[in-house]
């Protein structure tokens, strides 16, 4: 990958066209869903073309209707669907000490506190009731992300998380 490429976190992707003005209906991966469209501008990855739009919007139901600069008409915005939206990391704002974006646990080794590696993880879940890790390793694991009591530690540098899991779950 290239530097430019990992500079980019994934926040979502376009549905389809929204109306005939060139709008786009896209399903947003931010919390709350609305605040895709805070971070302008996007890149819009479609095969192996990459576009940067600046953009505008707001939620409606259960996903966002957000206008792109330079896209007017429906067919144009018909041409977007299934692109996937990136910003950069450079777009997101500072975290307090302990918080991470879930874009930074992705790919991170997860250890049981005996030091049995139960894979790296693969996704994050919202469940409602707390975050759930997707781990795959031997086999998948669903791990909550309960701080202080399932997760022991998270150290970045080392690229791992130390959680309080038995390999057998």
């Amino acid at each position: 990958m290239s530097q430019v490429e990992d500079d980019l976190i994934a926040v979502g992707h376009v549905i389809g066209a929204h109306g005939v003005k060139g709008q786009i209906k896209v399903f947003s991966n931010t919390e709350p869903r609305e605040n895709i469209v805070t971070y302008s501008p996007w890149v819009i990855q479609q095969d192996d073309k990459m576009k940067i739009y600046p953009v505008s919007g707001k939620r409606q139901g259960k996903n966002v209707i957000a206008s792109l600069q330079g896209i007017t008409d429906r067919d144009q915005a018909n041409d977007l669907t299934g692109g996937s939206i990136f910003i950069r990391r450079s777009q997101l704002p500072d975290l307090a000490e302990g918080d991470f974006y879930w874009s930074q646990l992705i790919g991170l080794q997860v250890l049981s506190q005996d030091g049995f590696s139960l894979g790296r993880i693969d996704q994050m879940m919202e469940t409602g009731a707390n975050d759930v890790m997707v781990v795959q390793g031997d086999r998948e694991r669903l791990i909550p992300y309960v701080m202080g009591e399932v997760i022991l530690s998270i150290d970045l540098e080392k690229q791992r998380i130390i959680v309080d899991w038995d390999k057998d779950y």
